[in-house]
């Protein structure tokens, strides 16, 4: 009886052991710091380039767009496209040929989407990280960071971050789909001290004229 538990303690501090080098101090330090900063600020609003690697043929499309950041509320601007979160409800506005049309969803029904706020803290719950190491860009010291899912049917399987190690500032991110594909996006300007009214991350239809409505909640 003493022997079976004895190597069932061994087992256990085994695995113990194993989870915790899944959750690499120093790559905790940096998510920590970035979320933190990110809590602390009144608002966040960035250009960015996103760009889309195909796994198959290797071939990108890239796009340039705007994201405005309010604690869990986002408003995202892409070419032909629109999506205004405000915390409880999402609206996502398309325009194209003249054709307009919004589709409504409740934020709640959205939780398992990696959003422009979420990102800053979608370390703290069903992944694994680790500290890849450091590079230079544009004179600038980034620190990437690799989320790898705990669960085979977790949205996301792969998330890179990557972080301004003076300031803390997470400057892009990538995510890796189940294709082999690669989502990249890359802030070029950034505004860490606008504070925006709350009305910027609701979708007012009075601004755009006839639209579309489709209502999901």
């Amino acid at each position: 009886m003493l022997k079976k538990s004895i190597l069932f303690l061994l087992i256990s501090l085994f695995f113990a052991g194993f989870v915790f080098a899944q959750k690499d101090p120093a790559a905790k330090a940096i998510l920590d710091g970035v979320s933190q900063k990110y809590k602390s600020l009144k608002g966040l609003q960035a250009s960015f380039e996103f760009t889309y690697l195909d796994g198959s043929e290797g071939r990108g499309q890239s796009q340039s767009g705007e994201i405005s950041i309010k604690g869990d509320k986002y408003h995202l601007k892409l070419p032909e496209q629109e999506i205004f979160n405000n915390g409880k409800t999402v609206w996502t506005y398309i325009e194209s040929g003249g054709y307009k049309e919004v589709t409504i969803n409740n934020a709640s029904d959205m939780e398992d989407e990696l959003t422009p706020s979420s990102v800053y803290t979608i370390y703290q719950k069903g992944y694994n990280y680790k500290l890849l190491g450091e590079k230079k860009e544009n004179g600038t010291t980034v620190q990437e960071i690799e989320l790898t899912a705990e669960k085979s049917n977790a949205p996301f399987q792969t998330v890179k971050l990557l972080a301004d190690k003076e300031k803390k500032d997470l400057v892009g991110w990538e995510i890796h789909d189940d294709q082999g594909g690669v989502f990249k996006y890359r802030f070029k300007s950034v505004n860490t001290s606008i504070d925006l009214p709350e009305s910027y991350f609701t979708f007012n239809p009075q601004k755009y004229g006839k639209v579309e409505i489709i209502d999901l909640r």
